[in-house]
């Protein structure tokens, strides 16, 4: 699992417009918030979609863009910003190499029953690309306040 000071995984993946958005778009010019999620229109992924909707503004004013990620493809995650009016890139690993970088593809139990799934992280990248913070196991509601603060203190 990644630590804070590490340098940040790079990544290339497409958002929901099918667009490549890369961590070196950011790099130099705004700390990113990349937050891992199970499953697009699901109850706690939408809450904390819409949480980080309602303070993008605020993040944009400390240089900081949010991004979602989950395995879903493009077209799951244009249907669920439309649903909720998201204000989120969210991007599409379908092959599960981002959600394998940054160490959130892990073996899950549910009912007495494991199997390998996305547990729900959050990693705040600087301007310099490392790792200011580190979560893993991340509760939904309240975090994007909660990283906002953070933000606040870098």
């Amino acid at each position: 699992m990644l630590e804070p000071n590490q340098d940040a995984p790079a990544f290339s993946t497409p958002n929901q417009n099918n667009q490549i958005i890369s961590l070196s778009d950011f790099t130099g010019s705004k700390n990113v918030i990349l937050y891992f999620y199970p499953k697009d229109d699901t109850p706690g992924c939408t809450i904390e979609a819409n949480q980080f909707t309602a303070l993008v503004d605020a993040f944009a004013v400390l240089d900081t863009v949010v991004l979602g990620v989950s395995k879903d493809p493009c077209d799951s995650h244009r249907a669920f910003i439309d649903r909720y009016g998201l204000a989120i890139d969210l991007l599409a690993d379908t092959d599960g190499t981002l959600c394998e970088a940054y160490g959130v593809w892990q073996e899950k139990e549910k009912n007495g029953i494991k199997k390998p799934g996305i547990v729900r992280s959050t990693f705040l990248i600087d301007k310099q690309g490392k790792l200011a913070d580190v979560i893993y196991g991340v509760s939904p509601d309240g975090h994007a306040q909660a990283m906002l603060d953070k933000v606040r203190t870098l």
